[in-house]
């Protein structure tokens, strides 16, 4: 997203069942691959075992939250409804409210394959994403800490899925990433995932690969991921990545997250 274990061990992975209405947008079953940890939403409320928020405008340490967003994250613009999360991106007077939640201290994870099933909001300003940070981040910065970002979306360029890794080597507008093409990514639910080993990481759009990150160096600076990472979800507005314009005539925008799922590494 930046431009600039508690293990559960459980049973081997069931199918995952296609809601009603989400024709096309069923997993695979994965044979032989452990599921460590989910949140489903299935509940009436988040779950604050798992999840944080992150509030305000970021400042006085982050301002913009490091990319000069124009959103104000809240406790109030999101909620749980038919087994879905939904963080919903407002308008309200001159400014703009969203929400942003991670699992720092609460949840990370070291290899495996880190998917959710999610549909965009649309419209110019509206900057969704899924993402990565490493959970040391608060002794050694960013971008020291790396970031994988699984999902990122802006609607300025319709019909385009952004995955980008940031490191000390690269990071910012010279992130290692990939923009792929996608007509249809704005209709309905869609999977999104990284595929992360000591190797290499991989990240998929349904089931196409669209984007591998395996470099030769393995220097800190390089290749930051030998450690555990913490989530993030969340939808900003507007930003040097996001923006700069925002169509203030698509709100209120809703980014709709079926499901968050960590899988052992196979």
């Amino acid at each position: 997203m930046t431009r600039s274990l508690l293990l559960l061990p459980l049973a081997l992975l069931l199918l995952h069942c296609n809601r009603a209405g989400n024709a096309g947008a069923v997993a695979e079953e994965t044979a032989e691959r452990q599921l460590l940890w989910a949140d489903e939403f299935d509940g009436d409320s988040l779950s604050t075992a798992d999840w944080n928020f992150e509030l305000g405008d970021g400042c006085p340490n982050l301002c913009g939250w490091g990319n000069n967003e124009r959103q104000s994250y809240t406790r109030s613009n999101h909620r749980l409804e038919d087994g879905h999360l939904i963080i919903t991106a407002r308008k309200e007077g001159t400014d703009y409210t969203s929400t942003r939640i991670t699992t720092k201290d609460k949840q990370a994870f070291q290899y495996g394959r880190i998917e959710t099933r999610a549909k965009l909001p649309v419209g110019e300003g509206l900057w969704p994403a899924f993402w990565m940070l490493g959970e040391n981040i608060g002794e050694v910065g960013w971008p020291l800490c790396g970031e994988i970002d699984i999902l990122e979306y802006v609607g300025r360029e319709p019909g385009e899925i952004f995955t980008t890794l940031h490191t000390q080597a690269n990071h910012g507008d010279n992130g290692s990433s990939k923009t792929t093409a996608f007509p249809d990514i704005e209709e309905g639910f869609h999977r999104y995932a990284a595929e992360w080993t000591a190797e290499q990481i991989t990240f998929y759009v349904d089931d196409q690969l669209v984007f591998t990150f395996d470099p030769e160096q393995r220097t800190e600076a390089v290749w930051p991921f030998d450690q555990p990472f913490y989530i993030i979800l969340n939808v900003a507005v507007g930003g040097n990545f996001g923006g700069p314009e925002v169509d203030d005539t698509v709100f209120p925008q809703e980014f709709v997250v079926d499901y968050v799922r960590v899988y052992a590494p196979l």
